[in-house]
């Protein structure tokens, strides 16, 4: 009877206890089913309006930096090398002298071949004074005329590879690293220094053939280089390519740019807009209010709903020329609508907000987003 007692305490009391847990629990259940059913709070965003602008209607490529003149330097006879008159680096003049080859033998060859046109020169005189006597004939003359042009022939041969001896400056330019020296035998063909025009210089890069009636002969050009990523070189189309290449289907347009510093050089690769003549006008916003996805690109747009509050609202557009900050928007979005600028990883569609930075400096008002 005793031991009945206390298994009947026993299961009284722990019935209390869990009637206890059991009831505090349903009272935390039901704070937090009030909290969940409360209204999130309003969201702090920054706004800014979507706005027209003039933009020039450009076409962007990549390309590489080509010089207007550039090639390597080479002697067309062999030789040793006599005198170097450069040094790397340096900027010469066409027709400045580069190097001079040791020329000993041919220049013992020219005096030669001169002394035999003139012992030429001088027997043709001879001849020629006595034809009109009838002294000599016709043919002594012709063949004396024969021997003295053939004498001056050899003398204008032998004086020609004498100046191949001298290597000069093809046309005005910047010289590279010299890459021979003093004393040595230059097989023929072998390069001495590199040698480029630097100012103008050319940038060759291709289009598309859907966009080869958007350009032409002296449209503006800007392009861009990696090691000079702050400054755009200007210039203009210069040429564009009669043919459409068939594999790729692209075209190749050339443009000249002007390089008065010489910060581009030939090799380098550049990206380049190629601009219209035409201004056109566009829809453009901050490059931040663009929420960029594999499914497509969308804003949020501030609405008001039914309440009078601010809301978003998610929305597709599609995107166009990017400049500086701003994205062209050419289909989703209109001038004058408000979206958020920043921060659009924390919303969600029908999320009341508050404007907490307005970009464009106006008030904060709700109908903003209806005009």
């Amino acid at each position: 009877m005793r031991t009945a007692s206390r298994f009947l305490i026993a299961i009284i009391f722990l019935g209390v206890v869990l009637g206890g847990i059991f009831g505090y629990k349903f009272y935390q259940f039901g704070q937090m089913g009030e909290m969940l059913s409360q209204p999130q709070p309003p969201a702090e965003i920054s706004a800014t309006k979507a706005r027209t602008e003039q933009w020039t209607p450009s076409i962007k490529a990549v390309g590489s930096i080509k010089a207007v003149n550039g090639i390597e330097v080479a002697n067309e006879v062999p030789g040793v090398i006599e005198k170097i008159n450069f040094e790397s680096g340096d900027t010469v003049k066409q027709g400045d002298i580069l190097i001079r080859l040791n020329a000993s033998i041919i220049e013992a060859s020219v005096r030669t071949r001169r002394a035999e046109a003139q012992l030429a020169e001088q027997e043709f005189k001879r001849i020629s004074d006595l034809l009109p006597k009838r002294a000599v004939s016709q043919a002594q003359y012709d063949e004396s005329k024969a021997n003295f042009d053939a004498a001056q022939a050899r003398v204008n041969e032998t004086e020609a590879q004498l100046s191949k001896k001298v290597i000069r400056a093809p046309f005005d330019g910047t010289l590279g690293i010299r890459m021979v020296d003093q004393g040595q035998y230059v097989p023929t063909g072998t390069p001495i220094v590199e040698i480029n025009m630097l100012d103008p210089i050319y940038v060759d890069f291709t289009l598309s053939e859907k966009n080869l009636q958007s350009v032409a002969r002296g449209y503006d050009v800007s392009a861009t280089v990696a090691a000079v990523p702050q400054q755009e070189f200007k210039g203009k189309v210069s040429a564009i390519n009669t043919s459409v290449n068939p594999e790729t289907r692209t075209v190749r347009v050339r443009a000249t740019l002007d390089n008065p510093q010489k910060l581009l050089r030939p090799g380098m690769f550049a990206t380049i807009q190629t601009l219209q003549p035409d201004d056109r006008d566009v829809v453009t916003i901050p490059l931040t209010a663009i929420s960029y996805n594999t499914y497509g690109d969308f804003v949020f747009v501030i609405e008001e709903n039914d309440e009078g509050d601010l809301i978003v609202n998610r929305r597709s557009v599609e995107t166009g020329e990017t400049r500086d900050t701003q994205v062209a928007i050419t289909s989703g979005l209109e001038a004058g609508e408000q979206v958020v600028s920043k921060g659009l990883l924390r919303l969600r569609a029908g999320q009341r907000v508050t404007i907490q930075d307005d970009e464009n400096g106006e008030q904060k008002q709700p109908q903003e987003a209806s005009e």
